[in-house]
């Protein structure tokens, strides 16, 4: 199932974009079923007020990246996200998770992200 199929339900808390290709490279890679998984996992971040902390939560020593948390089967995959404003979600890049530590370079990715999306909105709005 495609995503833009996907985002246009109702009932939505938040929105979510994404930026670039990053995250549809990353799910294009997937199994059909973890694509259903995680595409669950991206509705709970769109429609529950409380998102709860298995699904969702802020990386510590950051400023403002977040991860959307996808488990399946014995299998841990992380979307890097961040906020725009209060009810915008910015998804960047996926990955498996294979350490019991978040990557480094994978929070380095997200941090040149943030800051390429924040430029080229800058740069649009001039």
């Amino acid at each position: 199932m495609d995503y833009f199929l996907y985002i246009c339900m109702v009932n939505k808390k938040r929105e979510l974009v994404l930026f670039k290709d990053y995250f549809r490279e990353f799910y294009r890679e997937q199994s059909l079923k973890v694509q259903k998984k995680i595409l669950w996992t991206l509705k709970i971040v769109e429609e529950v007020d409380r998102i709860p902390e298995i699904y969702f939560k802020h990386l510590e020593n950051t400023d403002g990246i977040y991860e959307i948390r996808v488990q399946f089967g014995g299998n841990i995959f992380r979307i890097f996200c961040f906020f725009d404003n209060d009810s915008i979600v910015v998804v960047g890049h996926g990955f498996q998770k294979k350490t019991q530590k978040t990557p480094t370079n994978e929070i380095e990715r997200i941090e040149k992200i943030k800051k390429e999306y924040y430029e080229e909105k800058k740069f649009n709005k001039s």
